[in-house]
């Protein structure tokens, strides 16, 4: 079974196709907030979690600007691209001498720095040895609640490895999975590998002929089937091996192979139930058959490729390229009068299956000619000329060529015309001996040429010209598809189709993204029949057998029983005609079921199904499924139509759907990812590690976005990595130093402002996590976790108490342990948060911190830890402290961007801040704060409405400036030796950079629909940000006035 792909293009390297470098988490990003505010599209902390904005550019700007981008990444030379650095890190591993399975050593001292190899290494053999991805293992969580979450991986094929695709399901997945484990629920993540008929039987046929030079058919059917078992149990457990490097959380003593005994008894079964309940069927139809497989495929494994006229294509079987996309014109004569018709087919080789020419009944040049008969040129054979109104009479000449046994549209024109089928091509894509001598065992496309030639020698050739068209080939082997006449088994899918369709509109399935639902109405409105054999030796054997019986007396008439076994077959047989058993002479048919068929019972069947097991009883139905929007037909509709229609219920409740970019990238879309890579990465890809990989892929969209990974992308997020391992370490050597029993959290209430602030954002964050996770928006959550870690923790909190830490003082112990209880639960809360995406690096970091918690006597493991709870955190929500500090955090960059202004590195200079009344409270709540993130030694506030004692005067006239907003500045008096034509050019600079900006909102806000269309809260913010920079350009004026009066008295 396929998977999704992941598009890794253009700058995929392409830095998801721009030409900024992919910033790492430790710096706000484009588009991303700085420190302490909530990310773009969400909401103020504590608030649910707004709708991401949708871009409204036109498509036709943002694919000018993509060629844009193409050509310059082309443009460039390798190895130019400095944006993107990294110097290989020094690996570490893991050398604790640890038996197989037992928990990893984490007393040992703490790396310098994070490195994937050690911190990945061990925990997965100990998870699985200790069973905690079992469900059996729910029963021992003290925060179990009586709840299931059950899903089955989408299983690989055996053949494969995993790429991309696989590893953004397991990503999606485990979180998920991760997550509900880590609230109490019981969870089964099942496991399981599909025996991808074709795809194994080509690999198994090209190793034999490599390794032996022996070809399938050298060898019977058993010992190539034995053949096949061995290159499975030597090959087909490298997929679970990736899958556990990956982290996925999966109960392996499930694992479900679909050529396990049990589930090839559970196949037998469907398909004799549904046979019985006549929606299993034998018949003659056209199929599409790939010549270079030599077996039928489904609908849904016919790719069209369209050609926009004649096009050189190369083939399997063929050395030279072969000519498609063109019309040849030749003529038939009409018997018995000088005349002839011409007919236009882009198949001349089929003509010699040719048995009547077509034209629609009210095209007047055909008017005499209805009712007579032409000869063809090379059989002698009498063809009528026969009217119909499906003939299109602006297409070629009008009048078509009608071979019903190599075209479904002139297959359905036979049988209402009662028209023969003739057999022209074989199965191998050779013609048949009715062709003549001349064409016998001829390649189909060889002998179009032929068959060219030969009605040039007839003088019958009337031209050949380039024509757009739609080829069918064949998903699996890159064939032309050619239709062919054959005996196989269909599913009557139109009824199973319809409840399908229903269980959406009457919402017992859910289907996330909702827009999905209208794709999957009109593909289960307008599908067909499905044809279930296929000509191939591995595979599941259909159970149907065909009856020699001692009464029959027509050879050519078959019947057919179904049956689990032969024994049963011969009883049913016995039974429905009436004889002895004994008497009775069975054949299996030798095809093999559709490997969707199969796949398509994987949510029961790998349960126990048919037997009413204690897992398929816990577990049935599914409560999700999550897929690629590639899998809709191929996979998704066969089962809920195969589950509902067997075990009488849906087998899931709810489906979530990714979009993926579909198939591999073009040629230039190759070019310009592996030039792009080659100049980002000269020296190859860096190790990111799983953690990193498994992250970026949860940060995408997944629901209605295409995804472009792109390899600097994992590289920041490696970078996050060792922000985290750093950050722990910090905690650990303070835990150490600052000793003493830390309070659960419960029982830990913050006491300054910046402590409460900080509780409070973690408490926030919490809250978006659980609205995010409920809508299985994990983009929403990773960012969510990724801006708590950054900017809220690292970048501010972090920064601030490391003076608290390092005082000395007597009075400051109570402080510190104070700041230690509240910097052991926001790690610990943190971490648990992104167990999920980052299974690896989150145990090893949780461990090291355990030992210094208030249990840490009862460690177990980070992946049973219940997931935080807001409602357990409550009295850490402080949301007037969130929303001031949006405003100190203003203040504090101003405050830095003066102090840069002077050139001051080392210098912690007096500021003034002249604001309202109510922001000079705020800042002297703030003061210690201001003090420590801003790099200053003291904020002196004047506020002009107030005349408070700690209010100083104004201040000093001539300081440098810095806006806050349209009533708060601040002001630096500035340091001898300032360079003060430096200090004009920057502010000149400023003020031509504002002017227009200024402009350019004033010219929105005097609009005539400004205040009619504009709503209340957008027009509040505008005017307040036109203040501001209104203000800013006052107050750069008049600097610039007080500048160049110092500059003058120089």
């Amino acid at each position: 079974m396929m998977w999704r792909f992941v598009r890794l293009g253009r700058r995929a390297a392409a830095r998801q196709c721009s030409h900024k470098p992919a910033e790492p988490p430790g710096q706000p990003a484009a588009g991303q907030p700085a420190a302490g505010q909530p990310a773009a599209g969400q909401p103020a902390a504590g608030q649910p979690a707004g709708s991401q904005p949708r871009s409204a550019r036109p498509q036709t700007e943002k694919l000018r600007r993509r060629r844009q981008r193409d050509d310059a990444i082309l443009s460039k030379e390798a190895g130019s691209a400095a944006d993107v650095r990294w110097s290989e890190k020094q690996r570490m591993t893991y050398t604790a001498q640890t038996a197989p399975g037992s928990k990893k050593d984490t007393s040992s001292a703490f790396p310098s720095s994070y490195s994937p190899d050690y911190v990945e290494s061990r925990w997965y053999q100990w998870w699985e040895e200790q069973g905690f991805f079992s469900p059996e293992r729910h029963e021992h969580v003290p925060h179990a609640v009586d709840q299931t979450f059950s899903l089955c991986v989408p299983p690989p094929n055996v053949t494969g490895s995993l790429h991309l695709g696989h590893a953004l399901t397991v990503a999606v997945e485990d979180a998920l999975v991760r997550w509900r484990r880590m609230q109490g629920y019981k969870v089964l993540w099942l496991p399981g590998c599909d025996h991808a008929g074709i795809a194994t039987q080509t690999v198994v046929e090209r190793k034999l002929l490599k390794e032996r030079g022996t070809h399938r058919k050298d060898l019977t059917r058993e010992d190539f089937v034995q053949e096949v078992w061995k290159w499975k149990n030597q090959k087909g457990e490298e997929i679970y091996t990736q899958l556990k490097t990956l982290g996925a959380s999966l109960d392996w003593s499930r694992a479900c192979f679909t050529m396990d005994p049990g589930y090839s008894r559970a196949v037998s079964e469907a398909f004799v139930r549904l046979y019985d309940a006549g929606l299993i069927y034998r018949s003659e139809r056209l199929v599409n058959w790939s010549c270079a497989l030599e077996s039928a495929i489904s609908d849904i494994e016919v790719d069209s490729k369209e050609l926009s006229g004649q096009t050189m294509m190369s083939l399997p079987g063929y050395e030279n390229k072969l000519e498609f996309g063109t019309m040849v014109s030749f003529a038939y004569p009409v018997e018995g009068h000088d005349m002839e018709v011409v007919v236009s087919t882009t198949r001349p080789e089929t003509m010699m299956g040719d048995v009547a020419v077509a034209v629609h009944p009210n095209d007047p040049r055909y008017q005499e000619l209805q009712g007579k008969q032409v000869r063809h040129p090379f059989t002698e054979c009498l063809l009528p000329v026969i009217t119909d109104p499906a003939v299109d009479m602006l297409l070629g000449t009008g009048a078509v060529k009608v071979t019903p046994a190599h075209d479904h549209t002139d297959f359905l024109l036979s049988l209402r015309h009662t028209l023969p089928r003739l057999t022209v091509i074989a199965e191998d894509g050779t013609m048949t001996p009715s062709c003549g001598r001349w064409l016998k065992g001829v390649k189909r496309f060889d002998a179009r040429r032929l068959v060219v030639d030969a009605l040039c020698e007839k003088k019958l050739f009337r031209g050949k010209q380039s024509h757009a068209m739609t080829l069918p080939m064949c998903s699996r082997s890159g064939d032309v598809i050619e239709p062919l006449l054959k005996k196989q088994w269909f599913v009557r899918c139109e009824e199973m189709a319809q409840k399908a369709i229903e269980a959406v509109e009457d919402g017992r399935l859910e289907i996330i993204p909702h827009y999905h639902t209208k794709t999957w109405k009109n593909f289960l409105s307008n599908i067909s029949d499905w044809c279930i054999s296929r000509q191939l030796w591995w595979g599941h054997q259909i159970p149907a057998y065909r009856l020699e019986l001692p009464t029959s007396t027509n050879e050519h008439q078959e019947l057919w029983i179904c049956g689990r076994s032969e024994d049963e077959a011969r009883s049913r047989a016995a039974v429905k005609y009436r004889v002895d058993p004994e008497s009775i002479i069975l054949n299996q048919d030798p095809d093999v079921l559709d490997t969707w068929f199969s796949s398509g019972l994987f949510p029961f069947a790998s349960l126990g199904w048919p037997d009413q097991t204690a897992d398929f009883k816990d577990f049935y139905p599914n409560s999700m499924l999550e897929t690629g929007s590639d899998l809709i037909f191929f996979w998704v509709s066969r089962m809920v139509m195969l589950g509902e229609e067997l075990t009488g219920c849906l087998p899931f409740r709810q489906r979530l759907v990714e979009k993926v970019q579909q198939g591999n990238l073009s040629p230039s879309e190759q070019l310009l990812a592996l030039k792009a890579q080659r100049m980002d990465f000269p020296q190859g890809t860096p190790q990111c590690g799983t953690d990193a990989l498994r992250l970026a892929l949860c940060s995408h969209k997944l629901q209605g976005e295409d995804i472009s990974l792109s390899v600097s992308q994992v590289l920041s997020y490696r970078h996050f990595c060792n922000k985290m391992w750093q950050t722990l370490r910090f905690t650990v050597s303070a835990l150490e130093k600052n000793g003493g029993p830390v309070g659960t959290l419960e029982e830990t209430s913050p006491q300054s402002s910046m402590d409460r602030w900080m509780c409070s954002q973690l408490y926030s964050t919490v809250v978006q996590c659980e609205q995010a996770f409920k809508r299985y928006e994990l983009h929403t959550v990773t960012s969510s976790i990724l801006s708590l870690w950054v900017h809220s923790f690292c970048d501010v909190y972090l920064e601030y108490i490391k003076p608290v830490l390092s005082d000395s003082e007597c009075d400051g112990v109570t402080r510190r342990k104070e700041v230690c209880s509240l910097l052991y639960h926001c790690s610990s809360v943190s971490l648990t948060l992104l167990a999920p995406f980052m299974p690896f690096i989150t145990e090893e970091l949780w461990q090291r911190l355990q030992p210094f918690g208030p249990t840490a006597h009862e460690q177990g493991s980070l992946c049973l830890q219940p997931y935080p709870h807001s409602s357990q955190m409550t009295h850490w929500f402080h949301p007037e402290e969130e929303h001031n500090f949006l405003f100190v955090k203003e203040v504090i960059r101003v405050a830095r961007s003066l102090r840069a202004q002077c050139g001051l590195t080392k210098e912690k200079p007096v500021m003034w801040a002249s604001c309202s009344s109510s922001q000079a409270e705020v800042l002297l709540h703030f003061d210690s704060a201001v003090q420590t993130l801003g790099r200053i030694s003291h904020l002196l506030i004047y506020s002009p409405d107030t005349t408070s004692p700690t209010h100083c005067t104004a201040p000093p006239i001539g300081s440098l400036v810095g806006v806050v907003d349209h009533t708060c500045q601040l002001h630096l008096q500035l340091q001898s030796g300032t360079n003060v034509e430096k200090q004009i050019l920057q502010l000149v600079q400023r003020r031509d950079k504002l002017v227009p900006k200024v402009e350019e909102i004033l010219n929105t806000v005097n609009s005539p629909h400004f205040l009619t269309k504009v709503p209340p809260h957008v027009r509040q913010r505008t005017d307040t940000k036109v203040s501001a920079l209104q203000q800013e350009l006052k107050s750069i004026e008049q600097q610039l006035k007080q500048l160049k009066k110092t500059e003058q008295k120089k």
